[in-house]
């Protein structure tokens, strides 16, 4: 496989910041979702962003294997554009349980998962902005992680509190246990796509 930085270089680098910036759009309209319920940006609104979203990695699988000399080894590339994808569409998911559920009322729990996953899309965003230069990698790398460890000792807690009051209603904790999951997952991701990226820098250190 050939790889190194061609004349075409340069729209790779653009479409994984156009990607980045995408997904964030994705987190900032769930973030908003939850803080505002049941007012606030519509899943349609949403699932518009992750449509956006979609669009964006698409247009990035179809340049990079289109390109001859990719600035990265195109399967790396490839398996990084589909964990951009994936932060999204978690997202995304997550926001639609609001509805999915008939949820009342958000909680302190799911807005700070919210929070966290939006921290941690924006460090992504920011680390695919900076691929080409390398600009902080490391520790933005290393930042998203710490943001997924703090997303599961929340979402671990918030499930936990699910059965300390046997008063709650059992449908109410299965419904709350999936939009916990739901922003863990998300959060996650954010984790995995970081550590492609990590794994891109070091091949090419």
């Amino acid at each position: 496989m050939r790889f190194g930085v061609g004349p075409r270089s340069g729209e790779i680098f653009t479409r994984l910041t156009a990607a980045g910036e995408a997904a964030l759009a994705v987190a900032e309209a769930v973030q908003q979702r939850f803080a505002q319920w049941p007012n606030g940006p519509t899943q349609d609104e949403v699932k518009q962003r992750e449509h956006h979203a979609d669009n964006v990695v698409s247009e990035l699988l179809r340049l990079t294997n289109s390109m001859f000399v990719t600035p990265y080894d195109r399967d790396d590339l490839i398996t990084l554009a589909f964990a951009v994808d994936d932060v999204a569409d978690a997202a995304e998911n997550a926001s639609e349980l609001l509805g999915l559920y008939g949820v009342e009322n958000v909680t302190k729990q799911s807005l700070e998962l919210c929070d966290l996953l939006v921290q941690a899309v924006r460090e992504l965003s920011l680390l695919l902005a900076g691929l080409k230069e390398k600009k902080g990698s490391e520790e933005r790398v290393v930042a998203i992680k710490e943001l997924e460890d703090r997303g599961d000792d929340v979402a671990r807690a918030a499930r936990a509190s699910l059965f300390k009051d046997d008063r709650i209603d059992p449908v109410i904790v299965i419904r709350w246990k999936d939009v916990y999951e739901a922003l863990e997952d998300a959060i996650d991701a954010c984790d995995t796509a970081a550590n492609r990226i990590g794994n891109i820098l070091v091949k090419n250190a």
